[in-house]
Parts: structure tokens; sequence; C-alpha cells
């Protein structure tokens, strides 16, 4: 299936077909091991909490945010 495949099926259909994916992830045995920079952003993010300079937005903001980009 292409990208282009997907953007055909409505955001209803999207949502079925991603929770499908990720549930065949809980009958696998493998471990799936999250890239070094995953940590790294995790650890900077964090430090930036607790040094007081994370800006945090709301769930709103954060979806215009990505509808603009579009």
């Amino acid at each position: 299936m292409k990208e282009n495949d997907l953007k055909n099926l409505s955001v209803n259909e999207r949502v079925k077909a991603m929770e499908a994916l990720w549930n065949t992830f809980i009958y696998e045995e493998a471990d799936i091991e999250s890239p070094t920079w995953h940590g790294e952003i995790l650890q900077e993010r964090k430090e930036s909490i607790e040094n007081g300079t994370a800006n945090f937005i709301s769930l709103d903001k954060l979806k215009d945010y990505f509808r603009d980009k579009n």
C-alpha cells in the first residue's frame, strides 16, 4: 500500500488502519529498540522543563499549527 492510497481513505478509515497496524505489535516477541536520538530528545525536553525554559501550547494550538502547515 502506498501513501497516496492511504490519503484516499477517510480519517476514520485511516485511524482504524493505524490501530490495526499497532495491534499487530502486541503479538510479536521481537524487541523494538528506540533510536538513540529518541532518548536524547527526551533528555533535552526533561532538562528544559526542569530549568524552566520549556514552552507548552494547548492541543488546539498544536492542531492549528499542523493544519496551517498543510
